[in-house]
């Protein structure tokens, strides 16, 4: 049985569940929390709203007490069950490329359905990665391969590790499990904005990476797929990994994530058909957090024992632009995010406590296709045009350009502030120099905007650092309805980077779903025992 219930802090579940249900605790056998929001609209009266599934010891008794409550149905329970293998011979182990969430999805499902997948991950396993990247962000050398972007868990590594989606699908709740089960905090199941943080999110893909190895599959880290072949009928049948060795493949899951440029420009010179989409450009944004704790709780978090408060902004112009927040990051911090040599990015992150005290987030501006010129890879060029100039605002040396709210409107010059956290460092300068025009000028008109819906959020001495331009990938590789890439059959491009997937728990979803239309197809290499 499920229900909904809207909870004062100080009450608790069971006895607010067995009011709303006219039983006793006694004839609760069993509660579980489903989901878990906070409802601030009546501040200073905060509630805790739950949806539980109840058990209990004479179901069909308590039922016909209840069934004409409000927010009460009666539920059957309902588990994952994998697809039935088809039954086209694969003549190969299948290819996955990437593991981002898709990567690591498609390559799960594979490896416990019998399919012995071998993935390549151009960049390094997780614990390497980690030290060469907080190796680069307190001053240290920038490494192509292994950076923000590149290396084991895709770019969500090193995020907040949000596992939030705007899909309704049955296969969530599997998903949200398999997390569970590869070390992510239990409450992610039940939580309204569930999030992992960097710091488990890193220990969980290793986990996934053991859980695939043990199911039969091989993952190997260095190893950049730097060419496709096909036959003569348009078929995948090889890939060539760092220019040298050649693997031959029915099929390929292509899970890039949106940062592997080179990858594009590859598929792009081999015939595959892309084309270009929208994605948005901007700044990040940070305030203590306190000040966004007291808009969206009328006081600080920490005195209802509440987690730290995040917001969702969103302003539209006259001229059909918008600005919104993006990846809002409670108690985090910003973050170099540059997979190129020369270019400046920035992206937002938090740990799982998300304690540092420092509110940031994303404030972006939409771009459309027609902004970045023709032909299908113009809006990686334009990505690059902005990186380029962010660089070199901040002094050529991985530093990112700066600059405060109050000097951003009123066009004064720019001043130093006290709370940014961007490393390995800021430069202080006019970040109208390195975003285009109609980005800063639709930020203008949002900024008050935004400060008229939190107060202090466009304070003077508010901090911006520039330039956030990864929010999704500028690149959609065309699929058809079967999965495949449009004139390459057994190529499969799953996750964001293929423009299908806006988030870790979207990407992982595309892969898993993927999978399984691969499943359906083929047959497994070898039987599986124990699924």
């Amino acid at each position: 049985m499920n229900i909904r219930t809207g909870v004062p802090m100080r009450k608790s579940i069971e006895a607010l569940v067995a009011k709303k249900l006219r039983c006793s605790p006694a004839d609760i056998e069993h509660i579980c929390v489903v989901r878990r929001s906070v409802d601030a609209r009546r501040k200073p009266n905060i509630y805790l709203v739950f949806t539980v599934d109840v058990a209990f010891h004479d179901e069909e008794k308590t039922w016909r007490r209840c069934r004409d409550a409000k927010d009460v149905r009666r539920i059957a329970e309902t588990a994952y069950v994998p697809p039935k293998p088809g039954d086209v011979v694969l003549r190969h182990r299948p290819v996955v490329v990437g593991t981002g969430p898709s990567g690591l999805a498609a390559a799960l499902a594979l490896a416990r359905g019998g399919y012995k997948p071998i993935v390549f991950e151009r960049g390094c396993d997780v614990d390497t990665r980690t030290a060469h990247v907080e190796e680069f962000w307190n001053g240290g050398p920038f490494r192509p391969e292994s950076n923000v972007q590149f290396g084991e868990g895709g770019a969500g590594t090193f995020s907040d590790g949000k596992l939030t989606t705007r899909v309704n699908h049955p296969l969530l709740r599997h998903i949200l499990q398999t997390l569970v089960d590869a070390g992510a905090p239990p409450e992610i199941l039940y939580a309204y904005n569930p999030h992992v943080g960097t710091d488990i999110l890193r220990n969980v893909v290793k986990n996934m990476r053991h859980m695939i190895e043990l199911a039969g599959g091989t993952v190997c880290f260095q190893s950049r797929v730097t060419s496709i072949r096909r036959d003569e009928r348009g078929r995948v049948c090889a890939v060539t990994v760092n220019g040298e060795d050649e693997y031959e493949t029915d099929v390929v899951v292509l899970g890039i994530g949106h940062s592997a440029r080179d990858t594009y420009y590859m598929l792009h010179d081999e015939g595959v058909v892309l084309e270009k989409k929208p994605f948005a450009v901007g700044v990040r944004i940070e305030h203590d957090q306190q000040v966004i704790d007291r808009g969206q709780y009328g006081c600080n978090a920490a005195e209802l024992g509440l987690d730290p408060a995040d917001y969702a902004l969103v302003y539209h112009s006259p001229e059909g632009r918008s600005c919104y927040s993006f990846c809002m990051c409670p108690g985090g911090a910003v973050v170099a995010a540059a997979s190129e040599e020369g270019r400046v990015v920035t992206n937002g992150m938090s740990l799982y406590r998300r304690d540092s005290g420092v509110a940031n987030s994303a404030l972006v501006v939409n771009v459309t296709t027609d902004d970045v010129g023709s032909g299908p890879l113009a809006g990686i060029e334009f990505q690059r045009r902005y990186e380029e100039l962010a660089y070199q605002a901040g002094g050529s040396n991985y530093h990112a350009p700066a600059q405060t709210v109050g000097s951003f409107l009123k066009g004064s010059s720019p001043a130093e502030a006290a709370v940014h956290t961007y490393r390995p460092g800021v430069t202080w300068t006019d970040l109208h120099g390195v975003l285009p025009d109609f980005v800063t000028s639709t930020l203008e008109r949002a900024l008050p905007y935004f400060g008229r819906k939190i107060r202090g959020f466009d304070d003077d001495g508010v901090v911006m650092t520039g330039v956030e331009t990864r929010t999704s990938a500028p690149v959609r590789i065309v699929r058809g309805e079967d999965r495949m890439a449009v004139d390459a059959a057994g190529l499969y491009p799953v996750g964001e980077g293929a423009g299908y997937a806006g988030g870790i728990m979207s990407a992982f979803l595309d892969g898993l779903e993927t999978a399984n239309e691969i499943i359906r197809k083929y047959q497994p290499l070898e039987v599986v025992v124990n699924g």
